[in-house]
């Protein structure tokens, strides 16, 4: 059988036809007649003959009873059994006998490892005395690990078949749970299954020199095990396979011991003829060839007790149901291949491994994939694995993107032990798909393919030989920088660093080489290029990260890590590594890169990663201070870019910090900066004002204004009085128009955070601050709105955004009504026409196509969209810390649907936190939204009318299943919306149509509020004869004629099944033998999707739910899962679940915004 017969993988709708019928050209056959047991074939197949000189021995038979039922006949819920005769006193007193050996050895099992191998040493010697009695205890035994209460008689097991037995034992199976031992929870299920997958091990083990080879005890055991394994119920196959397989594991174990006893023993004949005549031993040269005999027969009866295991239970349950019994096959296939690779290391063998990789399961996957593992890592197996790897091939490169990570990250780790052992087994493009997984944001698969990227750059390096550590570690870094800089993720070097982090940890440490690297003149032919430069720098800044603070990224961070004592201490001292190295080299790379804005913003960043202390620790290192304040403020005087301006901030604040004793020499540096900085803005300020400067005098105001509010933003810098010129050149921009928008942006930034800064000073003040502060900090703030205001109806964008963005945190900060006392006279509320400008920029600004925003500037769609994300998210704080009326939603509200892909998520917060503040004054909001669109409806027809509608069914869906929790919210919904649709009614009737949108809400009406409704519809409609209003009773009227809604406590009662027989669900579940022969002569009940269902009804009337599931789900029904056929699986071209880190910078809005 080779690898191309794929006819074997039926589906499981055919497994009943199959599990009846023997494989054609086996000597493997099923007995499924109805004739008595015949004793001397235990297993009830046809075993090859065993020489003539070996002893059978042969139990009594008796005469079998008349059977109504053929056996080996799938049972249904619906088959009968036949009636067994009542048992005599001599029966029952056996049938307890045998009962309670069976539940010493159970308990035994379930006590653990140590105790049951002296019960198996015990029950040998039963078995030695009475070899049916200890068979029917072994029986009975894996009858009780089923959770059967049934017990095997002597009667019964050589009057009956094994169909009949399991027949009978199905009949007296527990149903009042559908659990049973095997897949019981806790630490004593644990230890039984632990306990039962080593039983049978033990038992070949203590066999195997003479009961393995007796042809009653294993024959029968496994004739019994293949019946169960075959039943319909599923503990019975569950744990008769998981015996079965286990107990083939420890046959093959022994068969390779065997077969290596025979090839010695083969060898040693050989040898011994191969003397001379003389020489010759001939009672030695009989003995051995009697021994070699001896163990080919010994070979024999184990290939036939393999072949019995492996055709009457593999070959059927490796495609079972139930996932849990195709993992257990999956798994001890791995262990046959490995342990007896002579007999199973074929394509016969290995294709059904190949076949179960695109199984529906990922625990099956994995299991196969685990396998694989094991079998590729040994190099005497690779040349019996070429036919497997070149049809298998293309499946293992697919499932480095399997749905499951574990499953990912297993196929990475296959690929590369398939890398290591097999030459030019993958190309360089199938290598390719592995690599981009390093900037993945699992991390267990980023660093699985990390390490499969070490392994091709140090192939590519070649072997290290000693002395050139340094070389090869410079070598390997020009490498990865080639292979980040031909990569899509140019930003994200930090998941590149964190992937490699485990086995690349010292080369991505090794300082030396790198600053190395980048301090060599290009002239020399050993520099790097430009981009090299950068990607470098980005490494290495992205390793000294993590090397300080001993994470990775945000995304590959999975809980709250604490480092051990250990961790931290070998964390410290990395830091102090990086600060020594560091400190003396970091000016001469700003020095070398001062002009390159985006290497020296990225070089900026490491001083925040020292130990600062060490600066003021000796004197030495003091210059090396100076040398770099002095930099970065040349820095700061050389660019404008905002990056390198935030970052030289930072390190300058860093260093004030006043732990430090040399922050009096920084503050110093910085006062000098900034002095210079302000009295360059203001030597230009009145030629600005009076609109009589040139270029430069514009272009170096901007610059130091931009400086300015960048050290706004980290600092306090309200002593250098810089409010009263801002207000001025704001003002004259907005009547003039003809300042610079960069200058106008920075002065509008620069004012709000000099308002913030007061608002802090004062507030740590006591209550009886300054009055002539807190006034003149009032009139700030005002004419701070008055201006803002202005700005964001002006039409240059830079400014109108800037203006509305910094209006959003003033009045964050200002405008909240619910703050503490002492703080309330520093609040200050927006006016109607504040808000009113506000809503406006909202409509827009936000929510427009940004085809139709017309501005005649160049500017990324992604960026735009950032923008603009931000300004939404700005508004929405101001309504939901009660800055703005919750009535301002109503805007974002109807909005939903139209920009969902862009805003969506937003406006679902704002919606579900806006509940949590007011649940009534919400659903009148969401009521308000409705209203809006519908009044903007004109003379458009049903197509805006259906989107209208659809709305409104998503905001019904978003107000929860509890419908005790939204009575008066739904109810305050109703009557506004009612309302609305009565006004004009008399002479304008177009309102009512607001009736069809109100009622997608009523299907969440319990019936008291139904019945309100009603008589509020009747009070202010009257006896009207509408349509609409005709639709909106009938969706009020759905759910009286029920049972009135349940409440909160009151179970709900049960539905009838409309199709098949009644089942209770509580019997053993059943195998897809019974499950496709029921299907195969009615249709399946198909049922939706139940998690909603089941907990509305607990809640409401059956035909309240129903309709509220029609508005829901129309066709969402199960479908019964495809199974695998031609090597392939629909099911198993998984959807690409690898998350790549996002290149927007739109990571988590939902914390930043809303945080």
């Amino acid at each position: 059988m080779n690898l191309g017969e794929e006819s074997e993988l039926e589906s499981n709708s055919n497994l009943s036809e199959m599990d009846d019928v023997s494989e054609p050209h086996s000597d493997f056959t099923i007995n499924v007649k109805a004739t008595k047991r015949k004793p001397a074939v235990a297993l009830g197949t046809a075993f090859p003959k065993k020489r003539q000189h070996r002893t059978k021995v042969h139990p009594p038979t008796s005469s079998s009873p008349s059977q109504p039922d053929t056996p080996g006949s799938p049972i249904t819920a619906n088959s009968t059994l036949p009636q067994l005769p009542e048992l005599s006193k001599r029966q029952k007193s056996e049938r307890g006998k045998k009962q309670s050996n069976a539940v010493h050895m159970y308990e035994a099992v379930q006590s653990g490892q140590s105790a049951f191998v002296t019960v198996v040493d015990d029950w040998l010697e039963g078995y030695k005395q009475d070899r049916e009695e200890g068979l029917l205890e072994l029986i009975n035994f894996v009858v009780q690990c089923c959770g059967c209460k049934g017990v095997v008689t002597r009667e019964m097991f050589n009057s009956m078949q094994n169909a009949d037995i399991i027949s009978h034992l199905t009949k007296e199976f527990n149903e009042d749970s559908v659990s049973y031992p095997l897949v019981a929870s806790g630490t004593q299920g644990r230890r039984f299954r632990e306990a039962l997958c080593e039983f049978p091990s033990q038992l070949v083990q203590r066999c195997q020199n003479s009961l393995l080879y007796d042809e009653f005890l294993f024959s029968s055991l496994l004739a019994f095990l293949t019946g169960l394994a075959d039943s319909q119920v599923r503990s019975f196959r569950h744990t008769s396979t998981l015996i079965a397989m286990h107990l083939m594991s420890a046959i093959v174990e022994v068969a390779a011991v065997v077969y290596t006893q025979g090839e010695m023993t083969q060898r040693r004949c050989q040898l011994e003829k191969n003397k001379g005549v003389k020489q010759i031993a001939t009672e030695k040269l009989e003995e051995l060839q009697n021994s070699y005999n001896e163990l080919l027969e010994h070979q024999e009866e184990l290939r036939s007790l393999m072949n019995g295991i492996f055709k009457g239970v593999f070959v059927h349950r490796y495609r079972d149901r139930v996932p849990e019994i195709r993992v257990i096959c999956m798994k001890e296939m791995g262990v046959w291949l490995r342990e007896n690779p002579t007999s199973f290391l074929n394509d016969g063998h290995l294709k059904y491994m190949g076949w179960m990789l695109n199984d529906k399961q990922a625990s099956v996957r994995l299991q196969c994939v685990l396998a694989l593992q094991k079998l590729y890592a040994e190099r005497s197996f690779i040349s019996r694995l070429e036919l497997f790897t070149s049809r298998f091939k293309e499946r293992m490169l697919n499932m480095v993107m399997d749905k499951d990570p574990d499953v990912a990250v297993e196929a990475v780790k296959l690929l590369l032990v398939i890398k290591q052992r097999v030459e030019d087994c993958l190309t360089e493009d199938e290598c390719s798909s592995v690599y981009p997984l390093v900037f993945a944001a699992h991390r267990g698969l980023a660093s699985a393919a990390g390490e499969f990227l070490y392994h091709v750059l140090c192939t590519e390096l070649g072997p290290l030989s000693e002395g050139e550590h340094e070389k090869h570690s410079a070598a390997f870094l020009n490498l990865l920088t080639c292979f980040f800089i031909q990569s899509k993720y140019h930003e994200h070097a930090a998941y590149l660093v964190d992937s490699l982090w485990n086995v690349a940890g010292s080369e991505l440490t090794d300082w030396n080489t790198m600053t190395s690297l980048l301090l060599y003149d290009k002239g020399a032919g050993q520099g790097l290029e430009d981009a090299e430069e950068g990607a470098l720098i980005d490494i290495m800044m992205s390793a000294v990260r993590q090397a300080a603070e001993a994470t990775g990224p945000t995304s590959h961070l999975v809980g709250k890590r604490n480092l051990s004592v250990k961790g931290r201490k070998l964390q410290a001292q990395e830091r102090r590594r990086i600060t020594n190295h560091f400190i003396l080299l970091l000016p001469q790379l700003l020095a070398k890169y001062s002009s390159d804005a985006e290497k020296v913003s990225s070089l900026l960043r490491a001083p925040l990663y020292f130990e600062l202390e060490a600066y003021s620790s000796t004197g030495r290192l003091e210059k090396y201070l100076e040398m770099m304040m002095s930099q970065v403020c040349e820095i700061m005087e050389k660019h404008h870019e905002e990056s390198v301006l935030e970052a030289c901030v930072h390190v300058l604040c860093a260093l004030c910090s006043d732990r430090y004793t040399f922050s009096v020499r920084a503050e110093r540096a910085v006062s000098q900066f900034l002095d210079a900085t302000v009295e360059k803005f203001t030597a230009h300020l009145s030629n600005l004002l009076q609109n009589a400067a040139d270029e430069d005098d514009v272009y170096s105001a901007a610059t130091s204004m931009k400086r300015l509010a960048v050290f706004s933003s980290a600092r306090d810098i309200t002593a250098w009085k810089l409010l009263d010129p801002c207000f001025l050149l704001l003002k004259t921009g907005v009547e003039s128009g003809e300042i610079d928008q960069e200058l106008m942006v920075s002065a509008m930034r620069c004012l709000a955070f000099h308002l913030l800064w007061e608002r802090v000073k004062i507030s740590h003040v006591a209550a009886q601050a300054d009055k002539a502060g807190l006034k003149t900090l009032q009139k700030e703030v005002r004419s701070f709105y008055h201006l803002c205001q202005s700005c964001i109806s002006l039409g240059q964008r830079h400014v109108r955004d800037q203006a509305f963005v910094c209006l959003c945190d003033v009045l964050l900060v200002f405008g909240q009504q619910k703050v503490r006392k002492e703080l309330q006279s520093m609040n200050f509320s927006p006016d109607d026409t504040l808000k009113a400008e506000m809503a406006s920029f909202v409509m827009d600004y936000i929510f427009t196509d940004p085809d139709n925003d017309i501005t005649g500037e160049d500017e990324d769609e992604i960026t735009s969209l950032q923008r603009r994300r931000n300004q939404l998210a700005g508004y929405c704080k101001l309504i939901l810390f009660g800055v703005l009326e919750l009535r301002a939603a109503a805007d974002i509200f109807k909005c939903y649907n139209k920009f969902y892909r862009d805003y969506g998520d937003l406006i679902k917060e704002t919606l579900s936190k806006s509940r949590i503040i007011s649940p009534v004054e919400s659903a009148k909001v969401v009521c308000l939204s409705l209203q809006q669109l519908f009044s903007s409806l004109g003379e458009e027809g049903q197509n805006y009318m259906k989107e209208i509608k659809d709305l409104a069914k998503k905001f019904a869906m978003s107000f929860g299943i509890n419908l005790q929790h939204i009575r008066r919210p739904l109810l305050e919904l109703h009557q506004d919306g009612i309302k609305f649709a009565a006004q004009g009614a008399a002479d304008d009737i177009s309102n009512l149509r607001f009736l069809e949108i109100l009622s997608e809400f009523s299907f969440k009406l319990v019936k008291q509020d139904r019945t309100k409704l009603l008589s509020y519809l009747q009070q202010v409609c009257g006896s009207m004869n509408n349509r609409c209003v005709n639709m909106y009773e009938h969706s009020l009227c759905s759910g009286l004629r029920e049972t009135p809604a349940f409440s909160h406590d009151t179970p709900a009662k049960k539905r009838r099944r409309v199709e098949g027989p009644v089942r209770s669900l509580d019997t053993p579940a059943l195998t897809s033998t019974a499950l496709s022969s029921r299907t195969a002569h009615k249709k399946p009940l198909h049922r939706s999707t139940g998690s909603y269902r089941e907990t509305s009804l607990e809640r409401s009337s059956v035909d309240d739910i129903v309709e509220g599931l029609s508005l829901i789900e129309e066709d969402f029904e199960e479908v019964e899962e495809p199974v695998i056929e031609d090597y392939e699986d629909e099911d198993s071209d998984f959807d690409e679940a690898v998350t790549l880190p996002s290149t927007r910078h739109s990571t988590s809005f939902l914390e930043e915004l809303f945080d």
